[in-house]
Parts: structure tokens; C-alpha cells; sequence
């Protein structure tokens, strides 16, 4: 039987690439323990206080918004890599 990773209760996550909401963390939003292979890192990602605009924003403001973080973050590139926090704040906070 494998151990499993101390990492995973210290950060409160139910497991493997399983974001969750961090209100106590000073600056970050979301913590995430992103596995690919046999690779593991954390990654804390997320303006604290501030929400996306989702994947349907509805008014001029959400839309602009949208528009900027995809600009800011190269958010077309097909591939992003689950090891970043382009990757988790596209998934989480903006789709």
C-alpha cells in the first residue's frame, strides 16, 4: 500500500488536481496540488476578492474583462501545461 502524499492533508485538498478556495491566504484565491506523471507541485493561483467573469459574462464590463485576462494571459494557447496557474485559473475562475 502507498503512502499518501502529507502534502495533501497540509493543504486541506481532497486529493490530486482538486482546487479549492483559500479565504484565509493573504493574497491567493485558490490552492491546487497538480500532479502530471509522477511530477507534484502546488500552485496557488487567483486574485484574492476577485471573481471571473465565468464562461458566460452577460454585461460590457464582464465581457471586457474576460477579453483582458485572456490577452494578459495567452489564454488561446491550446495546451497549457496542468504544472501552471494559467492553467488552473483558466479552468477555475474564467470558464
Amino acid at each position: 500500500m502507498r503512502k499518501k502524499d502529507p502534502r495533501i492533508q497540509k493543504l486541506g485538498v481532497s486529493g490530486y488536481n482538486q482546487p479549492k478556495k483559500t479565504p484565509n491566504h493573504p493574497t491567493k484565491s485558490h490552492v491546487v496540488l497538480a500532479k502530471v506523471g509522477d511530477e507534484v507541485k502546488t500552485i496557488r493561483f487567483g486574485q484574492q476578492g476577485v471573481k471571473g467573469a465565468g464562461a458566460n459574462p452577460t454585461t460590457a464590463k464582464e465581457k471586457a474583462r474576460k477579453r483582458s485576462y485572456y490577452a494578459r494571459h495567452n489564454a488561446q494557447d491550446p495546451n497549457p501545461s496542468k504544472l501552471s496557474a494559467r492553467f488552473w485559473s483558466h479552468k477555475v475562475k474564467w470558464s
